[in-house]
């Protein structure tokens, strides 16, 4: 005798497959993570009661207002609003690290087809990478003076290497397999290095870029030491010397924030360029 058992119903989704649910469990998760890093913020600074050493958020969204309008006949603060200031140091990040970038991935792709020029080179990159930026902004201050020259030297130098890196490591450590085919076609060494070399180095060549333009970020305030107002380093320096620690937070949020929106945007560049990350 033979029993039949029905088959069990399908399983109800949980809430964290069904559609949206995990986008909006991770903005649930971020939001409160921010409330709570805000209650700490807030009940740190009442029980302390020492603004110049911890700010209340208030007296950073007052700022926030006054470096952002004109009141009683002062712009912003030394002159300029803070969208001016964000906006020269912007400008000179996006052109430090389009310079940097740009050297980083000619010197890249050659360190990693070139042998002999690796060997040669992969030193003098590292000890690159290894030198805080302002250890060459003194020099570059005495080669070009305090003007944007000096600035910008600094931001391309610190962008350069972390792209030289990832540039070299993916192109040297491109499958060989697929190399070698190329070649059996007829391929020559630019046509290989063109159609699949790149193509398969692409996303450790992206993760250089994003690391790159963090690195550039970092060292604003460095390159804006000198003569950096307008500049949003320059304004935290500025406001450093003064102990105007509001303005330095400030200052700090817009430089942290304008670089998750860059970082964002170059995460979501990648994942249409390459949409082939991650799969075999």
């Amino acid at each position: 005798m033979t029993t039949l058992v029905a088959p069990a119903p399908p399983a109800a989704p949980t809430a964290a497959l069904a559609p949206g649910g995990g986008l909006r469990r991770r903005l649930a998760l971020r939001f409160l993570a921010l409330l709570a890093l805000y209650l700490l913020w807030e009940a740190t600074a009442r029980i302390m009661r020492n603004p110049t050493f911890i700010p209340p958020p208030s007296a950073v969204w007052d700022q926030l207002i006054t470096t952002s309008t004109t009141h009683d006949g002062v712009r912003g603060y030394s002159g300029h609003l803070l969208i001016e200031h964000l906006g020269v140091s912007l400008r000179r990040i996006v052109i430090g690290s389009a310079v940097g970038i740009i050297g980083g991935l000619i010197l890249g792709v050659l360190m990693g087809t070139i042998g002999w020029l690796r060997v040669v080179t992969e030193p003098i990159v590292t000890f690159i990478r290894a030198l805080p930026p302002l250890a060459y902004f003194s020099l570059f201050i005495i080669w070009f003076g305090i003007d944007e020259t000096p600035k910008l030297w600094l931001l391309s130098i610190a962008a350069l290497p972390p792209v030289a890196v990832a540039t070299a490591a993916a192109v040297h450590g491109a499958p060989t397999g697929l190399v070698e085919a190329a070649r059996a076609l007829g391929a020559g060494r630019w046509q290989t290095t063109r159609d699949v070399v790149l193509p398969s180095a692409l996303p450790e060549i992206f993760t250089g870029i994003r690391l790159a333009v963090g690195v550039a970020y970092s060292s604003v305030v460095a390159a804006e030491t000198i003569n950096g107002v307008p500049g949003i380093g320059g304004m935290i320096r500025d406001a450093q010397r003064y102990s105007q620690t509001d303005v330095v937070v400030l200052g700090l949020f817009a430089i942290g924030l304008s670089g998750l929106l860059i970082d964002s945007v170059l995460l979501t560049t990648e994942n249409k360029l390459i949409p082939w990350r991650g799969r075999a």
